[in-house]
Protein backbone atom coordinates (compact mmCIF):
# COMPACT_ATOMS: atom_id res chain seq x y z
CA UNK A 1 0.00 0.00 0.00
CA UNK A 2 1.24 3.51 -0.82
CA UNK A 3 0.71 5.84 2.16
CA UNK A 4 1.20 9.60 2.36
CA UNK A 5 1.87 10.98 5.83
CA UNK A 6 1.58 14.51 7.20
CA UNK A 7 3.30 15.22 10.50
CA UNK A 8 5.46 12.12 10.08
CA UNK A 9 8.64 14.03 10.93
CA UNK A 10 7.47 14.67 14.50
CA UNK A 11 7.72 12.49 17.60
CA UNK A 12 4.85 10.12 16.77
CA UNK A 13 5.84 9.94 13.12
CA UNK A 14 9.34 8.80 14.06
CA UNK A 15 7.69 5.67 15.45
CA UNK A 16 4.91 5.27 12.88
CA UNK A 17 7.17 5.33 9.82
CA UNK A 18 9.38 2.40 10.91
CA UNK A 19 6.24 0.42 11.75
CA UNK A 20 4.66 1.02 8.34
CA UNK A 21 7.94 0.26 6.60
CA UNK A 22 8.24 -3.04 8.50
CA UNK A 23 4.71 -3.89 7.32
CA UNK A 24 5.81 -3.41 3.71
CA UNK A 25 4.07 -0.11 2.97
CA UNK A 26 5.59 2.48 0.62
CA UNK A 27 5.58 5.74 2.55
CA UNK A 28 5.81 9.36 1.42
CA UNK A 29 6.44 11.74 4.33
CA UNK A 30 5.69 15.39 3.62
CA UNK A 31 7.59 18.11 5.47
CA UNK A 32 8.30 21.82 5.20
CA UNK A 33 11.87 21.38 6.48
CA UNK A 34 13.70 18.29 5.20
CA UNK A 35 17.00 19.25 6.86
CA UNK A 36 15.45 18.62 10.28
CA UNK A 37 14.41 15.02 9.52
CA UNK A 38 17.14 13.52 7.36
CA UNK A 39 17.48 10.65 9.84
CA UNK A 40 14.19 9.26 8.53
CA UNK A 41 15.71 8.68 5.11
CA UNK A 42 17.51 5.56 6.38
CA UNK A 43 14.20 3.76 6.86
CA UNK A 44 13.46 1.39 3.95
CA UNK A 45 10.53 2.27 1.66
CA UNK A 46 10.34 5.84 3.03
CA UNK A 47 10.54 8.90 0.76
CA UNK A 48 10.82 12.41 2.18
CA UNK A 49 9.44 15.34 0.22
CA UNK A 50 9.55 19.02 1.03
CA UNK A 51 6.28 20.77 0.19
CA UNK A 52 3.77 23.33 1.38
CA UNK A 53 0.96 21.20 2.79
CA UNK A 54 -1.38 24.21 2.75
CA UNK A 55 -1.09 24.53 -1.03
CA UNK A 56 -4.10 22.61 -2.47
CA UNK A 57 -2.40 21.78 -5.78
CA UNK A 58 0.86 20.61 -4.22
CA UNK A 59 -1.00 18.55 -1.64
CA UNK A 60 -3.22 16.90 -4.25
CA UNK A 61 -0.13 16.19 -6.34
CA UNK A 62 1.56 14.50 -3.38
CA UNK A 63 -1.58 12.41 -2.78
CA UNK A 64 -1.73 11.25 -6.41
CA UNK A 65 -1.46 7.46 -6.62
CA UNK A 66 -1.77 6.98 -2.86
CA UNK A 67 -3.98 4.34 -1.26
CA UNK A 68 -4.26 6.12 2.10
CA UNK A 69 -3.36 9.32 3.92
CA UNK A 70 -2.37 9.64 7.58
CA UNK A 71 -2.57 13.08 9.22
CA UNK A 72 -0.59 13.40 12.45
CA UNK A 73 -0.06 17.16 12.44
CA UNK A 74 -0.63 18.77 15.82
CA UNK A 75 0.70 21.67 17.89
CA UNK A 76 0.50 22.16 21.64
CA UNK A 77 1.06 25.91 21.51
CA UNK A 78 0.82 28.73 19.00
CA UNK A 79 2.82 31.90 18.53
CA UNK A 80 -0.19 34.09 19.31
CA UNK A 81 -2.99 33.86 21.86
CA UNK A 82 -6.24 33.99 19.85
CA UNK A 83 -6.34 30.47 18.49
CA UNK A 84 -5.40 31.28 14.89
CA UNK A 85 -2.35 29.02 14.96
CA UNK A 86 -4.37 26.11 16.32
CA UNK A 87 -7.10 26.68 13.74
CA UNK A 88 -4.60 26.68 10.88
CA UNK A 89 -2.66 23.60 12.01
CA UNK A 90 -5.69 21.54 12.98
CA UNK A 91 -8.86 22.72 11.24
CA UNK A 92 -7.61 24.41 8.08
CA UNK A 93 -5.15 21.62 7.36
CA UNK A 94 -7.84 18.97 7.85
CA UNK A 95 -9.96 20.82 5.29
CA UNK A 96 -7.01 20.90 2.87
CA UNK A 97 -6.42 17.18 3.38
CA UNK A 98 -10.05 16.34 2.63
CA UNK A 99 -10.00 18.47 -0.53
CA UNK A 100 -6.73 16.91 -1.68
CA UNK A 101 -8.04 13.40 -1.03
CA UNK A 102 -11.03 14.15 -3.25
CA UNK A 103 -8.89 15.69 -5.99
CA UNK A 104 -6.45 12.76 -5.98
CA UNK A 105 -9.10 10.07 -5.62
CA UNK A 106 -7.86 8.87 -2.22
CA UNK A 107 -10.70 7.48 -0.10
CA UNK A 108 -8.84 6.28 3.03
CA UNK A 109 -7.84 8.71 5.79
CA UNK A 110 -6.48 8.09 9.28
CA UNK A 111 -6.54 11.14 11.56
CA UNK A 112 -4.49 11.20 14.77
CA UNK A 113 -6.43 13.57 17.01
CA UNK A 114 -6.49 13.89 20.80
CA UNK A 115 -8.48 12.55 23.73
CA UNK A 116 -11.30 14.95 24.68
CA UNK A 117 -11.14 16.70 21.31
CA UNK A 118 -13.97 19.22 21.15
CA UNK A 119 -14.33 19.44 24.93
CA UNK A 120 -13.13 22.04 27.38
CA UNK A 121 -12.21 25.67 26.78
CA UNK A 122 -8.73 25.50 25.27
CA UNK A 123 -8.06 26.41 21.64
CA UNK A 124 -6.11 23.16 21.38
CA UNK A 125 -9.03 20.89 22.28
CA UNK A 126 -11.62 22.98 20.46
CA UNK A 127 -9.66 23.04 17.21
CA UNK A 128 -8.95 19.30 17.44
CA UNK A 129 -12.68 18.73 17.80
CA UNK A 130 -13.49 21.00 14.87
CA UNK A 131 -11.03 19.09 12.70
CA UNK A 132 -12.75 15.83 13.65
CA UNK A 133 -16.12 17.27 12.71
CA UNK A 134 -14.84 18.32 9.29
CA UNK A 135 -13.63 14.78 8.70
CA UNK A 136 -16.85 13.14 9.89
CA UNK A 137 -18.85 15.42 7.61
CA UNK A 138 -16.83 14.21 4.61
CA UNK A 139 -18.95 11.10 4.12
CA UNK A 140 -17.22 10.27 0.83
CA UNK A 141 -13.96 9.68 2.74
CA UNK A 142 -13.40 6.41 4.62
CA UNK A 143 -11.90 7.84 7.78
CA UNK A 144 -10.73 6.57 11.14
CA UNK A 145 -10.05 8.97 14.01
CA UNK A 146 -7.63 8.12 16.80
CA UNK A 147 -7.89 9.88 20.16
CA UNK A 148 -4.78 9.17 22.25
CA UNK A 149 -4.10 10.54 25.71
CA UNK A 150 -0.66 12.05 26.42
CA UNK A 151 1.78 10.01 24.33
CA UNK A 152 5.08 8.94 25.85
CA UNK A 153 8.15 7.14 24.56
CA UNK A 154 11.74 7.73 23.44
CA UNK A 155 11.93 11.29 22.12
CA UNK A 156 8.73 12.52 23.81
CA UNK A 157 8.21 16.11 24.97
CA UNK A 158 6.59 15.17 28.28
CA UNK A 159 8.81 13.06 30.51
CA UNK A 160 12.01 14.29 28.84
CA UNK A 161 11.00 17.92 29.35
CA UNK A 162 10.19 17.42 33.03
CA UNK A 163 13.41 15.46 33.51
CA UNK A 164 15.34 18.40 32.09
CA UNK A 165 13.61 20.84 34.42
CA UNK A 166 14.17 18.61 37.46
CA UNK A 167 17.88 18.30 36.67
CA UNK A 168 18.22 22.09 36.61
CA UNK A 169 16.31 23.16 39.70
CA UNK A 170 16.04 21.87 43.29
CA UNK A 171 12.42 23.08 43.40
CA UNK A 172 9.75 22.87 40.70
CA UNK A 173 6.57 24.99 40.92
CA UNK A 174 3.97 22.79 39.22
CA UNK A 175 0.80 24.24 37.72
CA UNK A 176 -2.39 22.15 37.84
CA UNK A 177 -0.82 19.37 39.98
CA UNK A 178 -4.12 17.50 40.31
CA UNK A 179 -4.83 17.35 36.56
CA UNK A 180 -5.46 13.74 35.52
CA UNK A 181 -4.05 11.93 32.50
CA UNK A 182 -3.60 8.37 31.26
CA UNK A 183 -0.36 8.26 29.23
CA UNK A 184 -0.25 5.86 26.28
CA UNK A 185 2.95 4.43 24.78
CA UNK A 186 3.85 5.68 21.32
CA UNK A 187 4.53 2.13 20.16
CA UNK A 188 0.94 1.17 20.96
CA UNK A 189 -0.36 4.21 19.08
CA UNK A 190 1.83 3.38 16.06
CA UNK A 191 0.50 -0.19 16.08
CA UNK A 192 -3.11 1.06 15.88
CA UNK A 193 -2.26 3.51 13.09
CA UNK A 194 -0.80 0.62 11.11
CA UNK A 195 -3.70 -1.69 11.94
CA UNK A 196 -6.28 0.83 10.68
CA UNK A 197 -4.81 0.63 7.17
CA UNK A 198 -5.76 -3.03 6.86
CA UNK A 199 -8.83 -3.14 9.10
CA UNK A 200 -11.92 -1.83 7.33
CA UNK A 201 -13.97 -2.28 10.49
CA UNK A 202 -12.32 0.90 11.82
CA UNK A 203 -13.81 3.03 9.03
CA UNK A 204 -16.13 5.65 10.48
CA UNK A 205 -14.98 4.96 14.03
CA UNK A 206 -13.35 7.08 16.73
CA UNK A 207 -10.77 5.02 18.62
CA UNK A 208 -9.79 6.02 22.16
CA UNK A 209 -6.21 5.06 23.06
CA UNK A 210 -5.06 5.28 26.69
CA UNK A 211 -2.57 3.59 28.97
CA UNK A 212 -3.36 1.07 31.71
CA UNK A 213 -3.56 3.59 34.55
CA UNK A 214 -4.49 7.21 35.26
CA UNK A 215 -2.20 9.53 37.23
CA UNK A 216 -2.24 13.07 38.52
CA UNK A 217 0.30 15.42 36.99
CA UNK A 218 2.07 15.59 40.34
CA UNK A 219 2.39 11.78 40.42
CA UNK A 220 3.90 11.78 36.93
CA UNK A 221 6.45 14.46 37.82
CA UNK A 222 7.32 12.65 41.06
CA UNK A 223 7.77 9.45 39.06
CA UNK A 224 10.10 11.33 36.71
CA UNK A 225 12.17 12.68 39.61
CA UNK A 226 12.46 9.22 41.15
CA UNK A 227 13.42 7.68 37.82
CA UNK A 228 16.33 10.07 37.25
CA UNK A 229 17.40 10.00 40.90
CA UNK A 230 16.53 13.60 41.76
CA UNK A 231 15.15 14.75 45.11
CA UNK A 232 13.73 18.00 43.82
CA UNK A 233 10.90 19.56 45.79
CA UNK A 234 7.72 19.69 43.73
CA UNK A 235 5.42 22.51 44.81
CA UNK A 236 1.88 22.20 43.54
CA UNK A 237 0.40 25.60 42.70
CA UNK A 238 -3.20 26.53 43.55
CA UNK A 239 -5.52 27.37 40.70
CA UNK A 240 -4.95 31.13 40.74
CA UNK A 241 -1.18 30.76 40.62
CA UNK A 242 -1.44 28.05 37.96
CA UNK A 243 -3.41 30.41 35.77
CA UNK A 244 -0.91 33.19 36.49
CA UNK A 245 2.00 30.93 35.54
CA UNK A 246 0.29 30.17 32.25
CA UNK A 247 -0.22 33.88 31.54
CA UNK A 248 3.41 34.71 32.34
CA UNK A 249 4.70 31.85 30.19
CA UNK A 250 2.60 33.14 27.29
CA UNK A 251 5.32 35.77 26.85
CA UNK A 252 8.30 33.40 27.13
CA UNK A 253 9.88 32.35 23.80
CA UNK A 254 8.97 28.74 23.02
CA UNK A 255 6.09 28.76 25.55
CA UNK A 256 7.13 25.93 27.89
CA UNK A 257 3.65 26.44 29.41
CA UNK A 258 0.75 28.67 28.40
CA UNK A 259 -2.74 29.82 29.24
CA UNK A 260 -4.04 27.39 26.64
CA UNK A 261 -2.13 24.52 28.30
CA UNK A 262 -3.69 25.56 31.60
CA UNK A 263 -7.16 25.45 30.05
CA UNK A 264 -6.50 22.02 28.51
CA UNK A 265 -5.47 20.68 31.92
CA UNK A 266 -8.87 21.64 33.36
CA UNK A 267 -10.32 18.65 31.48
CA UNK A 268 -9.15 15.25 32.72
CA UNK A 269 -7.25 13.42 29.99
CA UNK A 270 -8.53 9.98 31.00
CA UNK A 271 -11.08 7.46 29.76
CA UNK A 272 -12.83 4.29 30.94
CA UNK A 273 -12.89 3.25 27.28
CA UNK A 274 -9.76 1.87 25.61
CA UNK A 275 -9.58 0.44 22.08
CA UNK A 276 -6.07 -1.02 22.39
CA UNK A 277 -7.25 -4.50 23.54
CA UNK A 278 -9.45 -4.65 20.43
CA UNK A 279 -6.24 -4.88 18.39
CA UNK A 280 -4.70 -7.47 20.66
CA UNK A 281 -2.54 -4.85 22.36
CA UNK A 282 -1.85 -4.96 26.08
CA UNK A 283 -1.17 -1.29 26.96
CA UNK A 284 2.38 -0.63 28.08
CA UNK A 285 2.84 1.23 31.36
CA UNK A 286 5.13 4.18 32.01
CA UNK A 287 6.94 2.07 34.61
CA UNK A 288 7.93 -0.51 31.97
CA UNK A 289 9.12 1.98 29.34
CA UNK A 290 10.14 5.39 30.67
CA UNK A 291 13.16 4.35 32.80
CA UNK A 292 14.72 2.82 29.70
CA UNK A 293 15.11 6.21 28.03
CA UNK A 294 15.20 8.67 30.95
CA UNK A 295 18.15 7.00 32.65
CA UNK A 296 20.38 7.30 29.61
CA UNK A 297 22.25 10.39 28.44
CA UNK A 298 20.84 12.41 25.53
CA UNK A 299 23.63 11.06 23.31
CA UNK A 300 22.82 7.47 24.30
CA UNK A 301 19.13 8.16 23.65
CA UNK A 302 19.92 9.34 20.10
CA UNK A 303 22.10 6.29 19.45
CA UNK A 304 19.45 3.91 20.82
CA UNK A 305 16.78 5.52 18.67
CA UNK A 306 19.04 5.29 15.60
CA UNK A 307 19.75 1.61 16.24
CA UNK A 308 16.03 0.89 16.70
CA UNK A 309 15.13 2.54 13.39
CA UNK A 310 17.98 0.85 11.55
CA UNK A 311 16.91 -2.53 12.93
CA UNK A 312 13.29 -1.97 11.95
Amino acid sequence: MRVVLLGATGFVGHHVLPRLSADGHECLALSRYLMSCRDLSIIPRVELRQTDVYDPEKLAGAFSGADAVINMVGILNESGRRGKGFHKAHVELAERVIEACRSAGVSRLVQVSALNAGRGRSHYLRSKGQAEERIRQATDIDSSILQPSVIFGAGDSFFIRFAGLLRLAPMLPLACPDARMQPVWVGDVAAVVAACLSDDSTIGETLVLVGPRAYSLRELVEFTAHTIGRKARIVGLPDALSRLQGWLMDWVPGKPFSTDNYLSLQTDNTSDENCLPRFGIRPRSIESVVPGYLRTSPRQQRLATFRQRAHQ
